[in-house]
């Protein structure tokens, strides 16, 4: 038997950006990114206190970092905190060395979703559609998350 130790889960900003690959935008206590639900580009808001998180356009929300890791994961609670190292199986609790891998179908839906926006930006600009700052930044968003799969599955 296990128990929860919640003093372990990473701190909300390290754990959006660095975990979830998000750019937060904005100062003071809630900050503004894209929505990985339903793909919406700046409509969900993330709270850096208590790691909460709502879609302003789809409704998704969550209170701390273990639910956005649940959600996006389809991990259960356990599996969850054992992801994030806030989980003790009766030895001590050690947060992971590195983020949990995904699983091969995981990693080949983000590799769709990255590629599809890597191939429409291309387009846009094939066509002489300047980016917008936003969609630059996304872009190099993409560009991090093909990478980081890439390292993972050498």
């Amino acid at each position: 038997m296990g128990k929860f130790i919640s003093d372990n889960l990473p701190s909300p900003q390290d754990f959006y950006e660095n975990n979830a690959g998000l750019k937060l935008v904005g100062r003071g206590e809630w900050r503004t990114t894209r929505c990985e639900f339903h793909r919406g580009s700046d409509s969900m808001r993330i709270n850096l206190k208590s790691g909460g998180f709502i879609c302003m356009n789809c409704q998704v929300k969550g209170g701390d970092v273990l639910a956005y890791q649940m959600q996006t994961s389809g991990q259960d609670f356990v599996d969850a905190a054992k992801a994030l190292g806030a989980w003790d199986d009766g030895g001590i609790a050690t947060r992971p060395e590195k983020a949990t891998p995904l699983s091969a179908r995981a990693a080949l839906q983000v590799l769709a979703s990255e590629s599809n926006f890597t191939a429409v930006a291309a387009a846009n600009v094939g066509h002489g559609i300047a980016l917008s700052e936003s969609e630059k930044d996304r872009l190099l968003v993409a560009a991090r998350r093909i990478n980081q799969i890439a390292e993972l599955f050498p």
